[in-house]
């Protein structure tokens, strides 16, 4: 992609691994910093990937059901541990369903903490 651009949010959640031995096992939480990327090989009529405001939006309502929650109870996380990469697939899916035709989206980052970092790239 020759242009990209990002947003980011966050959402608090608790989950606990499934299948796991070690303390994230036990049920735990999280403030989850979320960041979209999307790009394009060209710029459209106003010189933009995106708007913002648009990215932003369509963000918001991915983790809307997230916020506040325990993922382990969500459809998705019934099969899929909630480990932050599975966080970052089930957010990439979301996104990807929200977005206009022409645009690409390129990686879905989450952070469980400051240091933690998980992606998922299309």
């Amino acid at each position: 992609m020759k242009f990209k651009i990002s947003v980011t949010d966050y959402f608090s959640a608790a989950h606990n691994l499934r299948e796991y031995q070690g303390k994230c096992e036990k049920l735990h939480g999280h403030n989850f910093k979320v960041k979209v990327t999307v790009g394009s090989k060209r710029l459209d009529k106003t010189g933009m990937v995106a708007d913002f405001h648009y990215l932003k939006d369509a963000l918001h309502l991915v983790l809307k059901p997230l916020d506040h929650s325990y993922l382990n109870k969500l459809p998705f996380f019934q099969t899929a541990n909630p480990t932050s990469e599975n966080v970052a697939q089930f957010i990439f899916k979301e996104i990807r369903k929200s977005l206009k035709t022409g645009h690409k989206l390129l990686e879905v980052s989450v952070w469980e903490n400051e240091t933690n970092e998980a992606s998922c790239e299309g």
